[in-house]
């Protein structure tokens, strides 16, 4: 073998010895970044549960000047000539600020592996709702339109003291991380609601959400 072509393999040896080095550090900079997001997430995600007895009482406000107080795990489900009011006391036991973002109304018990509701059906908020980390806050909604179904669902299941669900979706500080909490709404002695947390799942960042309601 000569010496050119000896020179050749050496150059084309070095060459590979390089590729190999260089897919290596790029590979464990991506590992290292992604660990670094994953951190970075972890210290911002909210996890939602429905609050305990010895939480704090709240009262909470509509736009149309209708008031409910809640205190711990009960919930309000109040129905006036045109109106269903609903409201759930919150605590925030992960490591960011929980942001409601929208939320999706059901006139059943819903337990087990039954998926959540279609996320462009959820009902966007109309008011800026924030559950602090290691805090608690609350979720408002109502069901103004008497023409819809879900509006007569709701009738008959007030009614009737039947269980309901509502699942509610929200993320981080930045709209990121969004996750759906589903929460059932069961009839209690007094005619009370108690509000107990079932399931969540994680979504994708960039899924969209329904119109504005």
């Amino acid at each position: 073998m000569n010496a050119e072509a000896i020179a050749s393999l050496t150059t084309a040896a070095g060459t590979l010895i390089l590729a190999v080095a260089t897919f290596s550090a790029t590979r464990s900079a991506n590992r290292a970044s992604r660990i670094a997001e994953r951190s970075l997430l972890a210290t911002l995600r909210p996890v939602l549960m429905n609050t305990q007895i010895g939480d704090p009482p709240q009262k909470v406000g509509f736009v149309d000047n209708h008031w409910v107080h809640i205190e711990g795990p009960i919930a309000a489900v109040e129905q006036t000539d045109d109106v269903i009011y609903l409201v759930v006391g919150l605590r925030n036991v992960g490591s960011g600020i929980g942001i409601m973002q929208a939320w999706y109304p059901i006139a059943d018990r819903l337990l087990g592996p039954v998926p959540h509701g279609p996320v462009e059906m959820f009902r966007r908020q109309t008011r800026a709702l924030y559950v602090p980390p290691g805090g608690i806050g609350f979720w408002q909604g109502a069901l103004r339109d008497p023409a819809e179904p879900i509006y007569d669902e709701f009738t008959q299941a007030i009614k009737n003291r039947t269980a309901v669900t509502v699942e509610l979706l929200y993320s981080d500080m930045n709209g990121g991380q969004q996750t759906i909490t589903r929460v059932v709404l069961n009839p209690a002695q007094d005619d009370r609601w108690m509000a107990t947390v079932s399931q969540h799942w994680v979504l994708d960042n960039h899924t969209p959400i329904g119109p504005r309601e």
